[in-house]
């Protein structure tokens, strides 16, 4: 039996050997990818070109390992090794090999601009913001969705076609807690009253 070599492989190289392509004007947010890392792994490796060595995908990722690595007492993250030094090791797809510097640039734009091109499901989304909020407030909370875009999503849905029904045009106003019925308590205790992205029931995540 003939063994083929896969075009495309996995390989965990130090991050310290991962050289970021010159001038890469993808803007990050190295604490919410650190965030992200921090609760549920390493999840998205980055790309190396062969042709250069340089990464054309991941350059957040691994900007935001390098911040972690630097803290004292980080943990490793889930789905990295550790060398013999104690260095940290990610996981890097490898095997592909750009025709130039200017396609290599262009691949750098397109794995950006490809997933945030196509928008979103918006009842889809709705429906899983709807779990996310009413099953773990701190997952919920983690996408930092902003009040506006929460208001934004519940415009774009037909709520007659949601499991809630539809939510009245008080409802609708107080979207995202910026009504008197979604204020703080006043105590230590945060009891924080949120609008159902699905439905538009206010309640309060978790319970």
């Amino acid at each position: 039996m003939s063994t083929i070599a896969a075009p495309r492989y996995t390989s965990y190289v130090p991050l310290t050997d991962l050289t970021p392509s010159p001038g890469n004007p993808k803007r990050h947010e190295i604490e919410r990818i650190i965030e992200s890392i921090e609760t549920h792994g390493f999840l998205d490796q980055g790309i190396v070109d062969e042709r250069t060595g340089l990464i054309i995908g991941g350059h957040g990722r691994r900007e935001a390992l390098i911040e972690m690595q630097a803290r004292r007492g980080a943990r490793l993250p889930d789905g990295l090794l550790i060398d013999d030094d104690g260095g940290w090791l990610v996981p890097v797809q490898r095997g592909w090999s750009s025709r130039n510097d200017l396609e290599a640039k262009a691949v750098i734009i397109k794995l950006n601009r490809l997933t945030e091109a196509a928008g979103w499901d918006s009842r889809s989304l709705a429906e899983y913001l709807e779990e996310l909020a009413t099953g773990d407030a701190a997952l919920f909370d983690s996408l930092n969705y902003s009040d506006d875009e929460m208001e934004q999503l519940l415009r774009q849905v037909d709520p007659e076609s949601l499991p809630g029904g539809s939510p009245d045009a008080d409802e609708l106003q107080d979207l995202g807690g910026t009504g008197g019925d979604f204020a703080d308590s006043g105590d230590n205790d945060r009891a924080r009253t949120v609008c159902c992205p699905a439905c538009g029931e206010p309640f309060t995540p978790g319970q």
